[in-house]
């Protein structure tokens, strides 16, 4: 295989949603990226200069060896790393029932690539294996997306769903739908369970009025001290960090 005029275009439109939805592909870029993804997801093709492929020889046979201005070309960071590594986009899941017995986030529309890797990241972190996104979050394939994981994307699950229907039959099952709102009861203080799902809002609007409909326990995550002056409000990534840490808190012995 050569790559070719066109099939570096081809790979290069992967730093768009069109060019994503087009060809079914997404793209990790740079070794650590490459390394902790590439025995996770159907490969399409890695590229790499020859010197990341002698100093990774295990990796020599699924490599095409290029140019770094290749890569430069084709990558969408300021930096153009050594490898980039090109993979089928996974089979959506057919089933969008959530587990009764697991903790998932739901994510609405969390539009920062940054915030939503960094979220994926963390629910990696605390044991969270499923993530239920609406369809005005950012792409998970979006390349800033896949960087920020740094890996976690091959262990948590993100599916879009309608997300006020979702939340609603979720609710409706009798699961808990936590939430976290700047009138909600205290998290440190307020009873949380070992199963549901915990709904984080947009990082300028919070929780949307539909989805807020099937929130069954509201939160607050307090400053300290109570009534300093303090920033308005919290990244949504590390609100979730956050949230997270006191569920799984709760567990402990």
């Amino acid at each position: 295989m050569e790559l070719t005029n066109a099939l570096r275009k081809t790979y290069a439109s992967l730093s768009t949603t069109k060019g994503r939805n087009a060809t079914g592909l997404f793209m990790a870029q740079g070794s650590k990226c490459v390394l902790d993804t590439i025995d996770h997801f159907e490969l399409e093709v890695l590229l790499a200069t020859d010197a990341w492929v002698r100093e990774h020889p295990d990796y020599a046979s699924r490599a095409m060896v290029v140019r770094k201005s290749d890569l430069e070309r084709i990558s969408s960071l300021s930096t153009a790393p050594d490898c980039i590594a090109v993979y089928q986009m996974p089979p959506l899941p057919l089933d969008f029932t959530p587990n009764p017995d697991e903790l998932a986030l739901a994510l609405d529309c969390i539009q920062d690539p940054g915030n939503l890797g960094t979220i994926i990241r963390v629910a990696d972190w605390m044991g969270v294996r499923q993530i239920w996104a609406s369809d005005d979050t950012a792409d998970v394939w979006n390349p800033k997306v896949v960087q920020a994981t740094m890996g976690a994307i091959s262990r948590v699950q993100v599916s879009y769903v309608d997300l006020p229907d979702f939340l609603y039959r979720a609710a409706q099952q009798g699961l808990p739908v936590y939430g976290t709102f700047l009138n909600g009861e205290n998290i440190y203080t307020a009873p949380l369970t070992t199963a549901g799902i915990i709904v984080m809002g947009n990082e300028g609007n919070g929780i949307s009025p539909l989805s807020a409909e099937s929130v069954t326990h509201r939160l607050y995550i307090p400053s300290y001290p109570p009534g300093s002056p303090t920033s308005e409000s919290l990244n949504v990534a590390i609100a979730t960090a956050i949230t997270l840490s006191e569920f799984r808190r709760r567990t402990l012995p």
